[in-house]
């Protein structure tokens, strides 16, 4: 599963990484603790004559039959074998894709005590990554303005992590972009695998970032073991 990544990449250079027009909105940077139900920026595709667009979403998804985001379980993931299938995002799956930037994310492993014991995930040369997601509209009862709302799709891991945790989240690479968000035709469904060996490294980190309310670049610095 993915419950925890950062960002600190400048939305700027997202923006032209993605080729994309950034939103006035955006949350603000760097972050190193993104939990959900926070706002997170996200990649949409080009459509309707528009480009793409870098602009917040509440990391949650919110399914239509909600008539408030707590109407149901909080679906900050969404399950690549059964994304095409699952009332709550069959829809989205096949119309509303998106990409989630991200620095790197968090795993926990257990301890022998028992205890969760956190690993940061990140590019080898420190680069971004490209989440696969899906998105929806939930309106606001008390505003009746439409709020984006996001899931991150994950698969089994790939080996070289598994030993982590059994799930990751989907993450793309650059050429397979333009298909995930729509723009290259149909087929988006055989992006949804592991990444290759090698597309992430990780460290342990301090148990600092247990608390949801951690912040601070201390939080991905490598557990000093000695």
């Amino acid at each position: 599963m993915c419950g925890r990544f950062t960002l600190t990449h400048p939305h700027e250079a997202l923006a032209r990484l993605f080729d994309a027009a950034p939103a006035n909105d955006l949350p603000g940077l760097p972050d190193y603790n993104i939990c959900p139900t926070r706002p997170v920026a996200a990649v949409t595709g080009a459509g309707e004559g528009g480009g793409r667009r870098l602009r917040p979403m509440r990391w949650g998804f919110i399914p239509h039959w909600y008539k408030t985001p707590a109407d149901g379980p909080l679906l900050i993931n969404a399950r690549a074998e059964t994304l095409a299938d699952k009332p709550a995002f069959r829809a989205a799956a096949r119309a509303r894709r998106a990409l989630v930037p991200a620095s790197g994310f968090y795993e926990w492993t257990k301890g022998p005590d028992g205890g969760r014991l956190p690993w940061y995930l990140a590019a080898p040369d420190g680069g971004p990554l490209a989440f696969a997601a899906v998105w929806q509209d939930c309106t606001d009862a008390a505003t009746g303005l439409a709020q984006p709302t996001v899931a991150i799709v994950t698969c089994d891991a790939s080996p070289d992590i598994a030993a982590i945790h059994h799930r990751m989240p989907v993450i793309l690479a650059a050429p397979d972009w333009p298909l995930w968000l729509g723009e290259a035709g149909h087929g988006a469904a055989r992006l949804m695998r592991p990444a290759p060996p090698g597309t992430l490294r990780a460290w342990r980190v301090g148990t600092a970032v247990n608390a949801n309310r951690a912040a601070g670049a201390q939080l991905i610095e490598p557990l000093d073991a000695g």
